[in-house]
């Protein structure tokens, strides 16, 4: 097994070297890293702006939601909910027992007179 305290003390070592390191960026290399990163993403822009223009309603959905990796996560939540309303834990309460109870006290054929839903024509 590694000693902690050798390994730690190594690391704190390097950590305090490069805090005391007085690093500068040559003359221009940010203002160019920052011209590149707007060059790509002002590209990346015009490659997704064109991709969906001609694309139909499906696939701009799908990209809309974050492409098919996304749509998988929602396919296994969908899942999950279906199962866990079908078949619940035993810490929550049954849905369909619930739906059951409440309209097992509601009917709605008490407030309706059968002859005045069924037609007089025979």
């Amino acid at each position: 097994m590694v000693d902690k305290d050798i390994e730690d003390s190594i690391l704190e070592t390097h950590f305090a070297a490069a805090r005391c390191a007085n690093t500068v960026l040559p003359a221009g290399l940010a203002a160019r890293m920052l011209a590149d990163a707007d060059r790509v993403q002002a590209e990346s822009l015009r490659v997704g702006e064109g991709a969906l223009a001609g694309a139909g309603r499906w696939r701009q959905l799908l990209a809309l939601l974050g492409g098919w990796p996304a749509m998988g996560g929602l396919a296994t939540a969908c899942a999950a909910g279906v199962w866990i309303g079908v078949s619940p834990p035993d810490f929550l309460p049954d849905p369909v027992g619930l739906m059951a109870e409440q309209n097992s006290s509601v009917n709605l054929l008490d407030s309706y007179a059968l002859s005045s839903v069924l037609p007089e024509d025979g």
